[in-house]
């Protein structure tokens, strides 16, 4: 078979994987905390076990596949809300949450109090504080200091964890705006700040996310296109020349 069918179907799949990828980010522009999923591609040369030296036939050849996707960690922009039991990060940092007996990290502050006084999640996950169990709120007035110290009517109620990726950790992505590392990938983050009464937006870039969306869109279609012009000389192929042999 013609091997630049299999290069039009192997870049086929791969956008329609990476058209996946940009229309989640973009369907979670207004999810809080969300970090945008980008598509990575590699090349792959078919060359059957042989060196392909002809310049035509490495293009031909050189098929594009998706190999996955890479968590954009930029920070979004800060809301304010005046709740004070939401929160938002300045920082590398997130928080620490135990979703279903797994410690997952998130940037979404916005939190809620369990009928038993616990922190938790809008989804009712709870949130850890810095020896990694379940923060408890007592009641009062909460305040809650840059570096995460949870204060109650002037007395110290505990900490909340925040930690950061280490360098070279790919975080992957739980759901949500929750993503989960191994335990040597994360480590306390020193240069991040808690900060109050805030919410941090989406990072995806709508503009940007959209104009994307539409080039790998076309890109698809155009291979699409690719492939019904080889099929169509293959069926000619077999109807005409095979017939002969």
């Amino acid at each position: 078979m013609d091997s630049g069918f299999y290069a039009a179907c192997a870049g086929l799949r791969a956008q329609t994987q990476a058209l996946e990828l940009i229309a989640s980010s973009v369907a979670n522009i207004s999810t809080t905390g969300y970090r945008a999923q980008q598509p990575m591609f590699r090349s792959l040369l078919a060359s059957a076990g042989t060196q392909i030296s002809d310049p035509l036939n490495r293009a031909i050849n050189d098929f594009g596949v998706l190999e996955g996707s890479r968590t954009d960690l930029s920070s979004g922009n800060l809301e304010r809300t005046g709740n004070a039991l939401d929160l938002a990060i300045e920082g590398h940092g997130f928080f620490a949450i135990k979703s279903q007996g797994q410690t997952l990290y998130t940037r979404n502050g916005n939190f809620r109090v369990s009928p038993k006084g616990e922190l938790t999640t809008s989804a009712g996950d709870l949130v850890l504080g810095e020896q990694g169990v379940p923060v408890v709120l007592p009641s009062g007035e909460i305040s809650i200091s840059p570096d995460g110290t949870i204060s109650a009517g002037g007395a110290v109620a505990g900490k909340l964890q925040v930690a950061e990726f280490v360098p070279g950790t790919v975080p992957l992505a739980a759901g949500n705006s929750d993503y989960s590392a191994p335990a040597n990938g994360v480590r306390p983050s020193l240069d991040s700040s808690v900060r109050q009464g805030m919410l941090e937006s989406s990072n995806v870039n709508s503009v940007k996310s959209v104009v994307d969306m539409i080039a790998v869109q076309r890109h698809a279609e155009m291979l699409e296109r690719a492939m019904t012009v080889f099929e169509s000389n293959l069926d000619h192929i077999a109807a005409n020349d095979l017939p002969k042999i």
